[in-house]
């Protein structure tokens, strides 16, 4: 390291409960950003809480830590917790009363200049979950976590020596996040260790939102607010204006109103004269608001019938990605819920178990879906960064956007409504992040 400069380290830290709330701990590792040598261990089992009260504890725990070794040091918080990776950057306020301590707690222990925040996927964040889960399985037992108990740090190890190719990312930033119960009123003190060694001991302000609709424009002047407040990230590069994609269901066809499989395996079904009714109104809506910069569709019929009337209303062309298409549903196009349940009762068990399931007679699993949309999510986002861009597809795709934006698991698809001619809105950012704007807007058919 030159003369003078600043020693760079990594906080990993991550923090969960069991039944959110429910039994919780947090666990945080320091890494030497040069080399990825552990350089400390904390873990706590803090007793009923909530899944982002833990993780807060986790940051918290680990910026501790890091004072501990090294108060001047430049440190990379790397988390897989969108809400406090937000939060901390100062791209999201802070709402709830349990998280606005601990937030501001954070924020106290080293000057917000030194610190940044990135979220990275759940894979790779290992380390601090091993640790946090050795964390709740001893407060299970009515103990406290233990350093000299701890096999996290070669767990980790020999998991990534064992991976010839690390494992890409496997969607954009995020955390599911539920329901806050209330916080523990104060902070216990963690339990901390150096690796193989003794036990050693960002302004939460968060910026105003930007309109679901806003442009590169209206990014630029929040950005401008956010460094006026002080609220702006400390030293990360400017990550610019977002990536907006607006996501539009297409409009109703015959299969629509009786709720029938429909994908991109069977039948290429074209809008009814409601859903040419609803993309009218949806064009309307788009052309008021006048944000859309270009237009990307699904490569079936009642996508493109959909965009070209928007398209023919904004004055744009209209693109086609093959990525976009809905599921391939398999034997199970055109059959209703109830059909499929009487004809393939344990294929549809296993399809709702399992991501990984496919329908019956070689339709697409949600696993394979996923893959699909996150591959053309991070095409398009390179692609456009800084556009409003409108994408005309189906409810799997949207769905799924949504869900890999949230971090949310698999079976959320099971628990959005998404609606004919709907429309939601998510921007990614240059660092990785998503923020999800608007699901299921239906306001403009009414």
């Amino acid at each position: 390291m030159a003369s003078g400069e600043l020693r760079e380290l990594i906080v990993e830290a991550d923090g969960g409960s069991r039944g959110n709330p429910g039994p919780a701990g947090y666990g945080a590792v320091v890494l030497d950003a040069a080399t990825g040598e552990p350089l400390a261990e904390t873990a706590e089992y803090i007793g009923v809480a909530t899944n982002n009260v833990a993780e807060y504890k986790g940051l918290i725990a680990g910026l501790r830590a890091v004072k501990e070794l090294a108060p001047d040091a430049r440190v990379r918080v790397r988390m897989d917790s969108k809400l406090v990776v937000e939060q901390m950057s100062g791209r999201w306020k802070i709402k709830h009363p349990d998280m606005k301590p601990l937030a501001a707690e954070a924020a106290r222990i080293l000057p917000a200049g030194q610190v940044r925040y990135e979220w990275i996927p759940r894979e790779q964040n290992k380390h601090a979950d091993r640790l946090a889960n050795e964390a709740m399985d001893a407060g299970k037992h009515g103990r406290q976590w233990q350093p000299s108990a701890s096999t996290a740090a070669l767990d980790t190890a020999a998991a990534r020596n064992a991976a010839a190719v690390p494992a890409p990312p496997s969607g954009p930033p995020g955390d599911a996040t539920a329901g806050a119960a209330k916080a523990r009123a104060a902070l216990a003190g963690a339990t901390t260790a150096p690796v193989g060694g003794a036990a050693v001991g960002t302004a939460a302000s968060g910026v105003t939102g930007v309109a679901p609709w806003a442009g590169a424009a209206d990014a630029q002047a929040a950005a401008e607010r956010a460094a006026a407040t002080g609220a702006a990230p400390g030293w990360g590069p400017d990550m610019g204006a977002p990536a907006t994609f607006v996501l539009l269901r297409h409009g109703e066809t015959a299969l629509t109103p009786e709720k029938r499989f429909s994908g991109s395996g069977g039948a290429d079904p074209e809008l009814s004269g409601a859903g040419w009714r609803q993309a009218e109104a949806v064009a309307a809506a788009l052309a008021a608001r006048g944000t859309i910069q270009e237009i990307i569709s699904s490569p079936l019929t009642r996508c493109r019938q959909t965009a070209e009337t928007v398209a023919a209303r904004l004055g744009l062309d209209v693109q086609i990605d093959d990525g976009l298409r809905e599921t391939d549903f398999g034997a199970w196009e055109g059959l209703t819920f109830a059909e499929v349940r009487e004809r393939y009762p344990d294929d549809l068990d296993a399809w709702l178990a399992s991501p990984k399931a496919a329908p019956t007679g070689g339709g697409e699993s949600f696993a394979t879906v996923a893959r699909r949309v996150a591959a053309t999510r991070d095409r398009l986002t390179a692609r456009h960064a800084g556009r409003t861009i409108l994408l005309v597809t189906h409810v799997t795709p949207v769905k799924t956007l949504i869900r890999l934006a949230l971090g949310a698991p698999p079976e959320s698809l099971f628990r959005m409504e998404l609606s004919a001619a709907s429309l939601s809105a998510v921007a990614y950012y240059a660092d990785g992040n998503a923020s999800v704007r608007l699901l299921n807007d239906t306001s403009h058919l009414r």
